[in-house]
Formats: structure tokens, sequence, C-alpha cells
């Protein structure tokens, strides 16, 4: 399997676990008593590369978009991500 695809599977399948985990705190937050994710949760899958899914589960769900730290942290791993990887590529 070539990089790129390797790449965009990892990325994707992370996004969609991410997005799962503000679907799932977004339905939480509605009903009393439910299992809430934590928000430390949320900043590592967002970190470990579901960036993408954070940012469609905080302005598509519109859930968590109160909270600055969510958004910086999404933002700031996002542009860690991708200068990681033009840092590797440019490096080759």
């Amino acid at each position: 399997m070539p990089l790129f695809e390797a790449v965009a599977i990892f990325y994707g399948a992370l996004s969609v676990l991410t997005l799962v985990a503000y679907a799932w705190d977004k339905r939480a937050s509605k009903r009393a008593g439910a299992r809430r994710v934590r928000e430390r949760t949320l900043h590592l899958w967002a970190l470990a590369g579901g960036f993408f899914g954070a940012l469609i589960g905080q302005f598509w769900l519109r859930h968590k978009t109160r909270h600055p730290s969510l958004i910086v942290v999404t933002v700031l791993a996002f542009a860690a991500h991708l200068g990681g990887w033009a840092w590797w590529w440019t490096g080759r």
C-alpha cells in the first residue's frame, strides 16, 4: 500500500472516531445522567490525528464551540501534523 493511501486511511479513521466521540458527547449532553466524553479525551483524539472529525463535530454538530481550548487545540493539532508532513516531505 502506498504511503499516501495509508496516511489517508489513518487520518480518515481517526476523524470518523473523533466525530463519533463528539456526537456521543453531544447526545449525552442532552440527557440527564448520561456518561459524557471528557474534554481531555476529545483533545487526545484531535492530537492523534482526528482534527478533521473534531472540526466537523464542533461546527456541524454545533458542539463545544464555546470552549476556546478545544478549538485552539484542534487547529494547533492540524498545524502540527501539517508542519510535520511538510518537514518530512521536504527532507526527502
